[in-house]
């Protein structure tokens, strides 16, 4: 089992999250590969996750990004919600004023 969310239910659904190596940003699983949108992330149900997350450490591409892992999703909040204020936090930006947040980049990788 994934130790770094201890916080995940045996039902519900998940996100997977990593840190890309170029430049240390947060991303998500999408069905095209990593996104900086945790809007694009491809929804697993908990049942599956581990395997996901296995699935996506051994690809290729994994060698894109670093700290792969699941995120519980809330599953009362409309929209791809993590569960977590931590994982909230690293989803839907930094708090901090919006002048000093990242700029969104659109590609996909």
């Amino acid at each position: 089992m994934d130790v770094r969310n201890n916080r995940r239910d045996e039902t519900g659904a998940s996100v997977i999250t990593a840190n890309r190596l170029l430049d240390g940003r947060i991303v998500w699983l999408s069905a095209q590969g990593w996104s900086e949108l945790i809007s694009h992330a491809r929804v697993f149900g908990n049942s599956e996750i581990e395997s996901a997350i296995k699935q996506a450490s051994t690809a290729a591409a994994a060698r894109t990004v670093v700290g792969i892992y699941g995120v519980q999703l809330d599953p009362d909040a409309a929209g791809i919600t993590p569960l977590t204020v931590r994982e909230r936090i690293r989803a839907f930006g930094p708090t901090v004023h919006p002048d000093f947040a990242p700029v969104e980049t659109q590609d996909v990788h």
